[in-house]
């Protein structure tokens, strides 16, 4: 042990939430108790983009990737016994972000608690919705003065309180480079503070305590050197756009704060024992630099990319944090990385780059602008095609994936069904009948309506009246909202209430404007491709062979569906892609509609199980029951086998990197349900 005093660690979380809230409660007090210092709430699609349980693109979503919370009863039991005024908690949401802080501040008062001492994080960052997330409800310009006039009401309510995490995590799984990472972070950061200042909600004499309360929430890849570097370049360009652009001399208020979370998806399904070290080397980027150290640290599991993790593989993770910060001596020095000139001189290059990109976004008009031209999102899924392409062609490593594939028997996956947690379908059943429940008894039989005296109590139906009255308007939306969540208004009505107001948006996808990223000449796997593509196209009489990628229900990770998407356009299909959030009606009308001769569905929430079976039924009912569906998506071993004895041609998982492959196998397909023979295209 060293003189001097060791540091204290970092917040250590694990992101946790599921099936219901008492179930969410129970392994939240279980985490605690086992030495996690804060909570990480996930929330489930539903409550995230703004629906109830029983809405009928719910269906096969409820409870499955967080925990559903539909009202202020659900936000209560969620924290049953657990005290608010004590905690610090993360909440992951962002379009219901103002719902969501209002239920947790009314349940905080409920257990008396003195909301100026409530502290956490919402991350509450739309702008990385529209590019990677998609759990986005409402267009930019409201979406951005919900977030506003949260973190007015926070600055002035809630000061210990971090009203938006800006979110580079999903950037970096859409596959953005460090200086994208880094640089439409900043963009938004920007946005969202230009916007608050031009409000007017908060005093030129105190806008140095909007900057301080603005948070940053990062993902950290394997090349930990390179992701060092980004952490300090990112301080360094937080520390020179809040001191010029916003004039803060405060150097404690211009302070870079952040949490991370290490690439989830970067995980493999593929020799998952593998996933452990890349876990523990994503934490060390985050880490051993004590002047780029995170405020706040969740780690995946190892069996992420197999399903939803046990509360074991969870204590896992948080044993890692532990043994890092308790048993090794990093906390007992000053920051290791001072005066290297090779960490120098990779942070100046990206600091310079970075500052550059940032300049093209303003000239656009700002991130807001650069969303809705598609500016961001092209250059994402290009940056990801470019990845995959690498992967494939072995330039990027992955070990187990696409090199060392050998391996010994596992035994950690031997029971590879047991090796996750699964949620019961009956979950769904019953969160949909408690809502309608909800619903019948909340306000006329409550003794909370005063008497019936709205200017006591106001009822659900004038609580939401006054929403949209405020939404119409310019006012804080923020006191509406509260009084929304007092009266027993649910997640849907709240929603759907501003959406009759603001409407609802569907982002750009990128699909079309992304470039070629793997060549195609002659004798490469993509030009076999597109010859087997163009042969089956003219064996069948149809000029060319038509694609549509569907994305049913409220999993919003569309980056897989893109890359298909991209490479199926550069083998020589005409693709069908609308974006996410699609019913199995709607996926089905427009298979009929454009005569596609394959429909691709692609599923990373769990709802494959409810939804997939519509799909199939629905195109059989119509007569077009030869048309092969082919399903891509984070799917159990047993739940694939059931899907192909329901109907389903293929089944792909992350296991299967090669994106020509599986066009490949897609055309195969399509010359089986067609009776065409076998077709083997040479070299």
């Amino acid at each position: 042990m060293t003189e001097r005093q060791k540091d204290r660690p970092w917040l250590m979380r694990t992101y946790a939430g599921h099936s219901t809230a008492e179930a969410s409660n129970e392994l939240y007090r279980r985490n605690l108790a086992k030495g996690q210092t804060g909570l990480s709430v996930a929330f489930d699609l539903p409550t995230q983009t703004g629906y109830d349980p029983d809405h009928v693109l719910a269906r096969g979503e409820v409870g499955r990737v967080g925990v559903p919370v539909s009202h202020l009863g659900d936000m209560r039991r969620l924290f049953q016994d657990i005290p608010l005024e004590q905690m610090n908690t993360s909440m992951t949401i962002n379009a219901t972000a103002m719902w969501l802080l209002a239920l947790y501040q009314v349940a905080a008062e409920e257990q008396g608690a003195d909301i100026s001492k409530l502290q956490g994080t919402t991350q509450n960052d739309i702008v990385k919705e529209y590019l990677s997330r998609g759990t986005h409800v409402f267009p930019p310009g409201p979406s951005l003065r919900l977030t506003t006039d949260m973190i007015a009401y926070t600055v002035n309510h809630i000061p210990k309180w971090n009203p938006i995490n800006i979110c580079s995590y999903h950037l970096q799984e859409a596959g953005a480079t460090p200086v994208q990472e880094i640089s439409y972070a900043m963009s938004t950061a920007i946005a969202v503070l230009d916007s608050v200042r031009d409000s007017g909600q908060v005093p030129e004499e105190r806008f140095g305590e909007v900057v301080a309360r603005i948070s940053f929430f990062v993902n950290a890849g394997v090349r930990f050197i390179e992701e060092m570097c980004k952490m300090r370049a990112f301080g360094r360009i937080w520390d020179q756009v809040t001191r010029e652009r916003y004039g803060i001399e405060d150097a404690k208020q211009r302070r870079f704060r952040y949490g991370v979370q290490v690439n989830s998806l970067g995980l493999t399904e593929a020799q998952p024992e593998n996933n452990v070290q890349r876990i523990v080397l994503e934490m060390l980027a985050v880490t051993l630099s004590k002047d780029a150290r995170a405020r706040a640290v969740q780690l995946p599991a190892w069996n992420e990319a197999l399903g939803l993790p046990r509360p074991w593989d969870q204590q896992w993770s948080l044993r890692i944090q532990q043994v890092l910060a308790h048993e090794s001596d990093l906390l007992e020095y000053e920051d290791i990385f001072a005066g290297s000139h090779v960490i120098e001189a990779k942070v100046d290059s990206l600091v310079a780059d970075c500052l550059a990109e940032i300049d093209r976004i303003q000239e656009m008009g700002g991130a807001m602008a650069a969303v809705e031209s598609g500016y961001l999102k092209s250059q994402l899924v290009s940056s990801h095609a470019e990845r995959r392409a690498r992967i494939e062609s072995g330039e990027d490593k992955i070990v187990g994936v696409n090199c060392y594939q050998q391996s010994e028997e596992n035994p950690l996956t031997a029971d590879l069904d047991g090796a996750i947690m699964t949620v019961d379908p009956a979950v769904e059943e019953f969160t949909v009948e408690r809502i309608r429940r909800w619903r019948a008894e909340r306000q006329e039989a409550s003794d909370r309506q005063g008497g019936g005296d709205p200017y006591v109590f106001p009822t659900v139906g004038q609580t939401l009246d006054r929403l949209k009255e405020a939404a119409a308007g310019t006012e804080n939306l923020m006191e509406a909202t509260l009084e929304c969540a007092r009266a027993g208004v649910t997640t849907g009505e709240w929603a759907s209430a501003l959406r009759e107001v603001f409407g609802e948006f569907r982002a750009p996808t990128g699909v079309s404007s992304a470039p070629v990223a793997v060549a195609a000449e002659e004798g490469t796997p993509l030009a076999q491709v597109r010859e087997k593509v163009a042969r089956t196209a003219d064996e069948l009489g149809a000029g060319r062979l038509r694609l549509l990628v569907g994305k049913p229900g409220l999993d919003g990770h569309s980056n897989g569906a893109e890359q298909i998407a991209v490479r199926a356009r550069d083998a020589g299909f005409e693709v069908v892609y609308q974006g996410i959030r699609l019913t199995p009606e709607e996926i089905s009308t427009a298979a009929l509609a454009e005569d596609v001769h394959c429909v691709g569905l692609s599923i990373l929430s769990g709802s494959h199980s409810a939804l997939v079976p519509d799909v199939l039924e629905r195109l059989r009912t119509a007569g077009a029951g030869d048309i092969p569906v082919i399903v891509g998506g984070i799917i159990p071993n047993a739940d694939a086998l059931t899907l192909k004895a329901a109907g389903v041609a293929a089944v792909f998982t992350p296991k299967d990197f090669g994106i020509t492959e599986i066009i490949g196998r897609i055309v195969d397909e399509i010359r089986k349900a067609n009776k065409l023979d076998p077709l083997e295209v040479s070299a």
